[in-house]
């Protein structure tokens, strides 16, 4: 990695357990005991996958112990201190579940939900049998609540319900395409035309959220799985569960073995109904002035169009019919040192450096302040909502869409542009600004949709007013495997793709969305930026894409500077 990992290893059991499953999740050979978690490139997403893991051995802490002990050797003694049973798994979570905030949102953007989806494509074993796989879905679905989702609507009002485990698609969402001996850019094309057809075969009003198809390469060669799932039932974070979950069951089932995955603590239909009750409580009604403050937040059209600026959703019926989109890829080099070195020098995390990078970048294309990067810039911002608001839950298991989106707004103050870019102190005050700013944010802002969605006594406060026009989501760091590594997501591809109906709302003027991607080449910042062709010209976004990345290698200039000067 770009940050160099101490010479100090560990002195005991524990400190040994906890370097090598920081190391496990972070991709690095070691871990010592004096390494910073987020100095070696780990964000809060890779962080619910070590709290898991660590789980897995009969060990617990909270993801907000991590935040503040950021080390194994401080760590450690936490761990000895909360070696103790795992909560019990109380509620199998069949049954009706309240709507959460980020399903309101859905709902309210309008038009069709059928193809929101997402989808990730991973290696097949050569000697992949249909029927294991089939066997081996249902075992997931059965375990995990939230892949047995199905949605109902009655007078505009949508109800979700938690079907029992007994009542399964059936052998009909698992397919066969034979791609034997097909060259790797006809695969992919073939991976690409079947995606389309599974997203619209996905019916979350029937209860089917879940559609694999297997292309078969031969009895000697790896294939490739294509495995979707409808947006209700699936986040971000969730794939990090699911996917070691089904190589788990198929290799109890391909064995013969009972399939014995690991307990969920907390069930999705729990955690619905305890964001009501969250909703409800006098200190989050005080963050109500907070957020009207926010949106009070002078927005500029990005474009020529203001048609989507005026409505809560940001955005109309029609808008994704015109949607384009843009990718753009941050070298590994880079991408490296902006996940390590960066952190560190700066003291912060990575999200904060990429959205303090996105605000610098907007505030410079508008052209404020003459031309200057500065003032303030309003961004809704997507968090992976597993926040850690209410008492004995945890949600490191727990599959399901639980995406928070709250308004910020960011102010990096006045900065010399081409400065900034070069890596003067100039990045590293923007930064300490923009930091400061969302780390007053109460619990990375879910607080936003419960009041907006949840509390009645606060919702028309919030309801109807003007969002942002630019959307961000960080999907955090995900590694790809080898043609070699059977279940990891496969090489060459996106890990993680979303879809959507072409007359589904396109809430945002403009949204970008990353992930950090892991190959044998090293990591890659990948970003995907959509937006509404009608409102904003292509040449605007790809002009402000590329500023966000030339603020982004400023940052990296900046600690490169800095290792020098304490050199």
């Amino acid at each position: 990695p770009g940050y160099r990992v101490s010479d100090r290893g560990p002195g005991g059991e524990r400190e040994a357990l906890l370097c090598r499953l920081f190391a496990e999740v972070l991709g690095l050979e070691r871990v010592g005991v004096d390494d910073n978690f987020f100095d070696l490139g780990g964000d809060s997403i890779i962080a619910i996958q070590l709290l898991a893991r660590i789980k897995k051995e009969g060990l617990t802490f909270s993801p907000r112990q991590l935040l503040q002990h950021q080390t194994v050797r401080e760590l450690v003694s936490l761990v000895e201190d909360a070696d103790k049973p795992a909560a019990p798994f109380v509620d199998g979570g069949t049954g009706p579940v309240t709507l959460t905030p980020i399903m309101h949102w859905l709902r309210d953007l309008g038009g069709s939900i059928d193809d929101f989806s997402q989808s990730t494509v991973v290696t097949a074993p050569p000697d992949l049998d249909l029927d294991h796989l089939r066997a081996a879905l249902g075992h997931v679905q059965r375990h995990h609540d939230a892949l047995r989702l199905q949605l109902s609507e009655a007078d505009g009002a949508w109800s979700l319900h938690v079907n029992p485990p007994d009542r399964l698609p059936g052998a009909s969402c698992v397919r066969r395409i034979d791609v034997a001996g097909l060259p790797a850019a006809e695969l992919a094309r073939t991976i690409t035309a079947h995606r389309s057809e599974a997203s619209r075969r996905l019916d979350v009003w029937a209860g089917a959220v879940t559609e694999i198809i297997w292309f078969d390469a031969g009895p000697t060669r790896p294939g490739r799985l294509l495995i979707m799932i409808h947006h209700l039932a699936v986040d971000g974070v969730s794939w990090r569960v699911l996917l070691p979950d089904l190589a788990a069951a198929y290799e109890a089932v391909s064995a013969g073995s009972p399939v014995a995955l690991p307990p969920v603590a907390t069930s999705f239909r729990q955690w619905a109904e305890r964001l009501r009750s969250e909703a409800m409580s006098p200190a989050r009604e005080r963050e109500l002035e907070l957020w009207s403050d926010i949106l009070e937040t002078a927005d500029p059209p990005l474009g020529d169009s203001d048609s989507d600026s005026d409505s809560d959703s940001g955005g109309d019926a029609e808008a994704v019919a015109t949607a384009r989109h843009l990718t753009l890829t941050l070298s590994p080099a880079s991408t490296r040192d902006l996940l390590t070195k960066v952190p560190a020098v700066l003291r912060g995390r990575v999200n904060e450096v990429l959205l303090t990078a996105l605000a610098l970048a907007v505030g410079q294309w508008r052209g404020r302040g003459d031309g200057a990067a500065g003032s303030a810039v309003l961004i809704d911002v997507e968090g992976h909502g597993r926040e850690e608001i209410v008492p004995d839950t945890d949600l490191s298991r727990t599959v399901g869409w639980f995406t928070s989106m709250f308004p910020v707004r960011l102010d990096p103050g006045q900065v010399d542009w081409q400065a900034m870019c070069a890596g003067t102190a100039a990045a590293g005050t923007a930064f300490e600004r923009v930091k400061e700013q969302l780390r007053a944010i109460p619990d990375n802002g879910i607080g936003f949709g419960l009041l907006r969605y949840l509390n009645e006594r606060t919702r028309s406060r919030l309801a109807g007013r003007p969002r942002p026009r630019i959307g961000f989501n960080y999907l955090g760091r995900i590694r790809l495997g080898d043609e070699a590594e059977s279940w990891a997501p496969a090489p060459g591809t996106q890990a993680i793709r979303g879809t959507r109906a072409p007359d589904l709302a396109l809430p945002h003027q403009v949204e970008v969305n990353a992930i950090t991607q892991d190959s044998a080449d090293g990591p890659q910042l990948v970003a995907i930026w959509t937006w509404d062709a009608e409102a904003v010209p292509e040449e605007a976004v790809r002009s402000l894409a590329e500023r966000w990345f030339q603020a982004l290698r400023g940052f990296v200039a900046h600690a490169a500077a800095a290792e020098e000067t304490d050199a």
